[in-house]
């Protein structure tokens, strides 16, 4: 008799396939961050993640930060740290050691990525001109070369997909006067996916979703219309870092992408698990013309 195991394993494939059909040569962005960018173990299950996605026919695109390693390294060198409004302050020094980072973790993942067989390439916001920037001032603040996306040009990762290239983008950009800037990895994610009206966006890093009930981790929404999120919002439930996250979403949602995923990329393969099952494990966002997948009484 064939043992349960086996069976268990036959029909999680089951699941997935309506999704494999349903997401066949859509492009899938995934940014990358938290955690799963420090620990080996979570690194290596991110990485094949990704790379079945791309076996599998999705067309993936990976935008990663870098900030928890651009910290280790600011600290090595005896340069002081400051945040304002979650905004790492940025002098010319500081975003010269940022760049040098971001494009040394970039290539770490461009290798691991090859050494499972795929063909990846390595690029910043700065190639083919993808992000065109202004100064960001948060609350009025001048805090040094960050940025605030203001043009995207994806023609470039749109060549790399066309010749099947997995792109490995990490957010960097210029301004008019080709001055550098660093610039939050969920703003270029989100960015990158709406011009590339990609099906998909997927966020992974060090939160389990959207909760119902801000003190109980079990409470994670499997699925949200953006009008729902809005009410959370209002509620006072979503707030705190959470809050510009899911208004990020709202915002990509409105210019086109079709559902975005928030999931916790501590959890190994945690992006199988939210774009191949039926529930997932983080919160999908979803414009209200978008059917739900899961529905509480299953």
């Amino acid at each position: 008799m064939v043992s349960q195991k086996y069976l268990d394993k036959a029909e999680v494939l089951v699941e997935a396939l309506p999704y494999i059909q349903r997401f066949n040569r859509k492009i899938i962005v995934v940014k990358y961050g938290g955690s799963a960018m420090v620990d080996e173990e979570l690194k290596k299950n991110v990485i094949e993640d990704v790379v079945l996605l791309k076996l599998v026919g999705f067309k993936p695109v990976i935008v990663h930060g870098g900030g928890k390693e651009i910290s280790r390294w600011t600290d090595k060198v005896g340069m002081d740290t400051e945040f304002v409004d979650g905004f790492r302050v940025t002098d010319q020094e500081t975003m010269e050691l940022a760049e040098m980072v971001l494009s040394k973790v970039n290539k770490e993942l461009v290798t691991k990525i090859q050494s499972l067989g795929i063909k990846a390439a390595g690029i910043s916001g700065k190639d083919g001109g993808m992000l065109t920037v202004s100064r960001k001032y948060p609350g009025g603040k001048d805090i040094g070369f960050v940025g605030n996306i203001v043009k995207v040009d994806t023609k470039i990762i749109m060549d790399l997909l066309e010749k099947d290239f997995l792109p490995v983008v990490f957010p960097v950009g210029m301004d008019s006067k080709f001055n550098t800037y660093n610039i939050n990895a969920d703003e270029a994610a989100s960015a990158i996916a709406t011009s590339l009206k990609a099906e998909k966006l997927a966020y992974l890093s060090d939160v389990e979703g959207v909760r119902a009930d801000p003190e109980d981790p079990e409470s994670v929404i499997a699925e949200l219309y953006t009008k729902e999120a809005k009410e959370l919002i209002q509620k006072g439930i979503i707030s705190g870092g959470m809050l510009p996250k899911i208004e990020n979403c709202i915002e990509a949602v409105r210019k086109g992408v079709s559902r975005i995923h928030i999931m916790d990329g501590r959890i190994p393969h945690s992006l199988l698990l939210e774009v191949f099952t039926n529930k997932g494990i983080g919160t999908a966002i979803l414009k209200e013309s978008e059917e739900k997948y899961w529905h509480e009484q299953q």
